[in-house]
């Protein structure tokens, strides 16, 4: 293992755990064999990597397991344990320590220090550790409603602080970004390349990014708070913005230490098949006629090793009833295929060009954002085909799956750009899929899983606190049962 230190007379800093089990990464600054003493060692041009690459271990492993497992993409695997308490909706405190110190001692802390340094001219580094910070902030909340925010990562290392509401979480959010953005602005000698795992130091693609992960966030309160999204979706259409137009991503390499996050994980636990095709979402490809489930899940293959024309499924949480059968793994695409090496270098996407096309369209849809509301859907949906290997089955697509249809009030258009949404996150992006529909309960088609304790029609909608914050935070807020809406959920 190696780990980056930062050491003062306060408190010692554990910034980057580069190289263990999950945290993985994809270049060089993911492999750094330097062990600087002094904070004033840590260039921006250091932190930086190590920050995005926190980031994409959480949203691209446990998260993403979370997500596309509660997510109704996968389910467990018959054949194996690992995630049952998963599909159980029976998840330990201690389950989300590690995901929980890599956002704040990781992802956060370095992202401060960036924002903190006294290095002249990295006003750009500055903008994009804001944006990032606003991204960490957002899924940490996502998951697990009111969390530390204003003194969780101050200099003097306070280890008890305080809860706040998600609401006022959300509004740290959106300055955060407001001010990257504008240090954005800002002509450096510094130059920002390499350094940036996401768009190699490309400052339209960074503002893009800043402007869609705007879009998103205050598309996320718009149930709760339809003022506050109103206003800040019509002030930031208003700045002319650009969108993202490809995906934002962290890739990867088949070399030890830097594959896919999940994959990497997979590795760690003898390239065991844990996760498998769900009914759920299959059965949803399959009513659409959609091409894409074979991109996204792997054919079956019988006990003659012949590789069937089918993806084969079990329903969430029957993997107690199916012990013989044989079922499809996601696919190498996806990262999700334990004994296919090429799943080591699928993507972890932050956000894709795919859900950048949906958030427009929603905003259209809601007389809040300008375009055309029909044109933006269509496109998502063509990118998600694009991106799977499928263009030119795209346009029949659209014209023929009934959940394609794009017509009708207001509701009726926002249940069919989610659910599209939802068809092209499979596998990717299974934490925001879940969130999403905690926010705007589609896909209607979700069933509750067979191995479910939560008692009849409950459903997992946050994940729970750390246990670490249990036992050493003396602000902690008491445990939440997983069942209990965050705050923007009102569906």
């Amino acid at each position: 293992m190696k780990t980056i230190y930062l050491k003062n007379a306060k408190k010692l800093l554990v910034l980057a755990l580069i190289g263990t089990v999950g945290l993985t990464g994809c270049n060089k600054f993911l492999d750094i064999n330097e062990n600087p003493n002094n904070p004033e060692q840590a260039t921006p041009g250091l932190l930086l990597p190590t920050v995005e690459a926190a980031i994409s271990q959480v949203v691209g492993n446990s998260f993403q397991v979370y997500g596309n497992i509660w997510g109704q993409y996968w389910t467990q695997n018959p054949t194996s344990s690992q995630y049952r308490t998963l599909d159980q909706y029976r998840i330990v405190n201690s389950a989300m320590d590690r995901p929980w110190l890599i956002l704040y001692r990781n992802a956060l802390n370095n992202a401060n220090l960036i924002i903190n340094t006294k290095t002249s001219a990295s006003e750009n580094y500055k903008g994009m550790a804001y944006i990032l910070k606003a991204y960490t902030f957002q899924i940490a909340t996502d998951a697990f409603g009111d969390i530390p925010l204003s003194e969780s990562l101050q200099a003097a290392g306070n280890l008890n602080p305080k809860y706040e509401a998600q609401e006022v979480v959300y509004d740290s959010i959106f300055n955060y970004i407001d001010k990257g953005l504008a240090l954005l602005q800002t002509k450096q000698a510094i130059p920002v390349t390499s350094q940036d795992m996401l768009f190699n130091g490309d400052l339209n693609k960074w503002k893009a990014f800043g402007n869609t992960l705007k879009l998103r966030a205050y598309l996320r309160i718009s149930n709760v708070d339809a003022a506050k999204a109103s206003a800040g979706i019509k002030a930031l259409y208003a700045s002319n913005p650009v969108f993202l137009d490809e995906d934002a991503t962290i890739t990867y390499t088949t070399t030890g230490g830097n594959e896919n996050p999940f994959y990497n994980e997979m590795v760690g636990l003898g390239k065991t098949q844990n996760v498998v095709a769900s009914g759920t979402a299959v059965k949803a490809f399959v009513k659409n006629n959609d091409p894409r489930l074979f991109a996204f899940y792997e054919k079956v293959v019988n006990n003659d090793g012949i590789v069937q024309d089918t993806i084969a499924f079990i329903n969430q949480g029957t993997y107690s009833a199916n012990t013989k059968k044989l079922v499809s793994s996601p696919s190498p695409l996806v990262g999700g295929r334990a004994v296919e090496p090429t799943s080591a270098v699928a993507p972890v996407k932050l956000i894709s060009n795919a859900e950048s096309l949906f958030l427009q369209a929603e905003a259209v849809v809601k007389g809040w954002g300008s375009g055309d509301a029909k044109a933006l859907y269509e496109s998502g949906i063509t990118s998600s085909f694009k991106a799977t290997g499928y263009a030119t089955e795209a346009a029949n697509y659209i014209a023929k799956a009934p959940d394609a249809v794009f017509s009708g009030n207001a509701d009726s258009k926002v249940k069919a750009i989610i659910t599209q949404k939802y068809f092209a996150l499979c596998g990717f992006q299974g934490f925001e899929s879940w969130t999403e529909w905690r926010r705007t309960g589609y896909p209607t088609f979700f069933t509750t899983s067979a191995a479910s304790t939560l008692g009849e029609g409950r459903m997992p909608l946050r994940m729970p606190y750390a246990n670490s914050e249990a036992t050493t935070n003396a602000n902690y807020p008491g445990n939440v049962v997983i069942y209990t809406p965050v705050w923007w959920d009102v569906k």
